[in-house]
């Protein structure tokens, strides 16, 4: 339960234009979508996939560290660490288990299997998008619980894009058409009242101080 006399008490701290932003990007954040990074070992690429989830709205990331485990890099990531939610995961099959809990279908982008080009997905369903390793790919263990195969059309002589680059096109794409539906696809209202309570926390210094002030006046 969120205490809203508290929310309001630590937004006097923030300025006007910083409580309009965050109000403003609230509008546009979803969990229709998500994405999984699985082992990718390149770091500045998790950090760019997490940079472009913000970008684009998306509020929830997964990152499965069976094999690679390293800290966010924050020069490419931009900040994009404290404004989207990370989880972390060291089995690939309890993000999968997670993830299908929470009703996300399972889509393997991957330029070797035919079955959905990215401008013919069904926006209306909730979709993980799993991008894997830069040279293996993806496990099999994700191509074996795969509900979609998607690819990015391609006309060159490559067959496969950076998956920074994959993530930045898909997420685009999707977020574009999901907001052209009439289906539900923003944060609840009590969603959106809990990431201002914690993008407070990550943006006033001395947090904790204000907050006990608070409950001792």
């Amino acid at each position: 339960m969120i205490d809203l006399k508290l929310l309001e008490h630590l937004e006097t701290y923030l300025t006007d234009s910083r409580k309009d932003k965050f109000l403003k990007v609230l509008q546009q954040r979803t969990k229709h979508f998500t994405v999984a990074t699985e082992d990718v070992y390149q770091l500045h690429n998790t950090s760019a996939v997490m940079r472009s989830c913000d970008v684009f709205g998306i509020q929830e990331v997964n990152i499965i560290e069976e094999q690679n485990s390293k800290q966010i890099d924050r020069e490419i990531a931009m900040g994009a660490q404290k404004w989207v939610d990370l989880n972390r995961y060291t089995h690939v099959k309890d993000c999968i288990s997670d993830l299908k809990q929470k009703g996300y279908q399972i889509v393997a982008t991957t330029p070797h299997t035919n079955d959905c080009l990215l401008h013919e997905f069904d926006v209306t369903k909730k979709a993980c998008f799993f991008f894997g390793r830069e040279t293996e790919g993806l496990s099999q263990e994700v191509l074996d619980e795969a509900d979609v195969f998607m690819k990015i059309p391609m006309v060159g002589f490559t067959e496969s894009l950076n998956i920074s680059v994959s993530a930045a096109i898909i997420l685009q794409h999707v977020a574009t058409k999901l907001k052209q539906t009439n289906i539900d696809w923003q944060l609840t209202e009590t969603e959106q009242l809990e990431k201002r309570l914690d993008w407070c926390k990550k943006t006033i210094k001395s947090y904790d101080d204000i907050v006990e002030r608070f409950y001792n006046q």
